[in-house]
């Protein structure tokens, strides 16, 4: 990873939020990736969606694995948590760490290989166990970082710079999320920031296991026109779901307009979205729908973007475990011993 300080100076027109931070607060350090990497993409998109939110940088914890992908959180949120773990293990240090702490909000960071190849057992178990984070994918078919070999996520029949094909079919991130249990899940594309931020800004007020997989292509190794992971194949094959945006809770904003049709909508603060009704056939709290729609789609070689599934009425790993408000550094001596009395009355329970 890089530690290299981007300099201090700063636009003096650069507007604050809430928080009095201006964007530049929300930066992390000089990255070290290929020029145009989509990676840079995704950072810069965090770090508008952090901003935008007015989060608090102490109050967010960003984790990650190995891998190109993985230097990621280096270049956003300087002032938060952080911790690189080793190949995909980062979903084990993700879950320790919110157990520890559940007043955080978690940022976990990886890539196809460090998720969908060696570290696919514990991100099966991370999304099963239903924990409250935001776990973003970094999608680009390759092994970046060891030169360009096909991940497992490359497509049947994608081929690398190097000329290699892959003969097998892809592991397919954002159906096997919706499959075992996440209670969000979205595909996006990292050159589309339009979609992308408030995606990100979606999941991270999600509660529950939030999971967004993006593509982002190597230019480097996996940029071909023969690449499914590619520029020129993502923006020629890119459907999306419709135009999407964010609204922060607060007051009730209510709109009514019929499916196909555009609105514009004024927030509290006096900006304006507008919003594009998807066909009313397409419904995100089904789970069979969603994966059909993905499924479809991929049959005609194009890919399925948007907010493809959502439960907000699932429970979260803190809710099932019944687990303490306070994080564990809070509780004092009294809490973490509470006596004899209270541990013979657990052993009754065992009897």
């Amino acid at each position: 990873m890089s530690y290299i300080r981007k300099p201090k100076f700063q636009h003096p027109d650069l507007q604050p939020n809430a928080l009095g931070f201006t964007r530049r607060d929300y930066e992390g350090t000089l990255t070290t990736l290929c020029g145009g990497c989509g990676h840079d993409s995704i950072s810069a998109a965090i770090i508008q969606a952090a901003a935008d939110m007015s989060l608090e940088p102490h109050r967010v914890a960003k984790i990650s694995g190995i891998g190109c992908s993985s230097k990621i959180p280096s270049y956003f949120l300087s002032k938060s948590h952080g911790f690189n773990s080793v190949h995909g293990r980062m979903p084990s240090v993700a879950t320790g760490a919110n157990l520890a702490n559940k007043n955080l909000h978690y940022i976990g960071i990886s890539g196809d290989g460090d998720s969908a190849s060696i570290g696919l057992g514990q991100f099966c178990h991370i999304v099963r166990r239903r924990i409250n984070m935001l776990y973003i994918v970094a999608n680009n078919g390759t092994y970046g970082l060891t030169k360009g070999q096909l991940s497992a996520t490359a497509d049947l029949g994608s081929i690398t710079k190097a000329g290699d094909e892959s003969l097998y079919d892809n592991i397919d991130m954002a159906s096997l999320a919706i499959e075992l249990g996440a209670s969000f899940v979205a595909r996006s594309f990292s050159g589309d920031k339009q979609q992308l931020i408030p995606l990100i800004q979606a999941g991270l007020t999600h509660k529950g296991f939030a999971f967004i997989d993006v593509v982002s292509p190597c230019v480097t190794f996996n940029n071909t026109d023969l690449s499914a992971h590619g520029y020129k194949n993502t923006w020629e094959n890119y459907v999306s779901l419709g135009q999407i945006d964010f609204v922060p809770m607060r007051e009730e904003i209510t709109t009514s307009y019929s499916a196909g049709k555009d609105k514009e909508i004024t927030l509290h603060d006096g900006s304006v979205i507008h919003l594009h009704k998807t066909d009313a056939n397409y419904d995100p709290s089904n789970k069979e729908n969603a994966i059909n729609h993905i499924n479809t789609h991929k049959k005609n070689g194009e890919i399925a973007t948007g907010l493809l599934y959502i439960d907000q009425s699932m429970a979260d790993f803190h809710e099932l475990q019944d687990t303490v408000d306070k994080s564990l550094n809070e509780l004092n001596s009294s809490e973490l011993c509470p006596g004899n009395e209270a541990l013979q009355n657990i052993n009754q329970t065992f009897k």
